[in-house]
């Protein structure tokens, strides 16, 4: 059987009165008189009571909201510094990234560069090596030429074949043309009591007569000195031109070395920094994602606290 609610106030009245002694004297507190009293004592305690509690709890809903603020702003803070730190490492990578790019660009440029200086020192060692065997020639040509030429000039009216030994030479040389030297033999060949009249065939576009020999030498002469001068003057320009070319790439490469230098040391900082910003990152976000989870438990027990003050008010009105 269900039992009707009970009314406090009529129980604790009730309660009072049996704990009273009965008492016949008139001059004595009645016992309506001490129940009016325990409970003028119990409001006042009640009160008392209800007071400390919202002054407490006022306290306590002070420190959800200054935390929650304090919570709420670190937690934007931290959002808007991770948007930067993923912002930064984003451009170390590119930068990192460029970087690699442009020191690959220098070492392809610095192995060309040293290919060309390999091939152009080859390519000089080739025209230097020809330049000398070909400089050799036409100086042993001029040496003998001028030599032939002083023997017939001294011995132009004594011809004997011992004498001409100088002139016996420029045949085996490599400069001297085909005509020529059929023009020295058949000088040779003649008898030598035939004086200097007789004829030769052709040597070099003129004809050999009895000084034609010696003129034919000396026109030779001067046509390979005047080709040693030009091949001179040749070798000087190309290893001028060498010497210049070396000095160029020489600069490059240095260049593209140093730059390859700083380029390198640039992108290790910023692999670094990269480095340094990801850390940064994870702690930011991981001290964020704890100040979210502390301002919803914060938030959680604050608002049970409160439901609960008001429960505990309400039952103290």
């Amino acid at each position: 059987m269900k039992m009707a609610p009970v009314n406090a106030f009529a129980v604790l009245v009730a309660t009072v009165f049996s704990v009273l002694p009965a008492r016949g004297d008139s001059s004595q507190v009645t016992p309506v008189q001490k129940v009016a009293q325990l409970l003028e004592n119990m409001l006042a305690q009640g009160k008392k009571e209800k007071h400390d509690e919202q002054v407490q709890f006022a306290a306590y809903k002070q420190f959800c909201d200054d935390t929650s603020v304090e919570k709420q702003r670190a937690i934007k803070e931290a959002d808007a510094k991770i948007e930067v730190l993923k912002a930064d490492i984003e451009k170390y990578i590119a930068d990192a990234n460029q970087l690699s790019k442009e020191i690959a660009e220098h070492e392809a440029d610095i192995a060309a560069w040293d290919g060309d200086m390999k091939a152009a020192r080859k390519v000089r060692e080739i025209e230097k090596a020809d330049y000398d065997a070909l400089h050799k020639d036409y100086s042993e040509s001029v040496d003998a030429l001028g030599r032939a030429i002083q023997v017939l000039k001294k011995q132009a009216y004594d011809r004997k074949q011992a004498s001409f030994t100088q002139l016996a030479k420029l045949k085996t040389l490599n400069l001297i043309p085909a005509k020529a030297k059929s023009a020295i033999d058949a000088f040779l060949q003649q008898d030598p009591d035939e004086g200097l009249a007789v004829s030769a065939p052709e040597a070099a576009g003129y004809e050999f007569q009895s000084h034609g020999i010696v003129e034919m030498l000396e026109k030779l002469l001067d046509k390979f000195v005047g080709e040693r001068t030009g091949i001179e003057k040749e070798e000087m320009n190309a290893k001028h031109q060498f010497e210049m070319l070396l000095q160029d790439l020489t600069a490059q490469t240095e260049q593209a070395t140093t730059d390859k230098g700083e380029k390198t040391e640039s992108k290790a900082k910023k692999l670094q920094a990269k480095a340094e910003a990801g850390g940064e990152l994870t702690d930011t976000t991981a001290t964020r994602d704890e100040d979210k989870k502390y301002l919803d438990d914060l938030a959680a027990t604050c608002d049970q606290k409160a439901r609960d003050f008001e429960s505990r008010q309400q039952l103290r009105a």
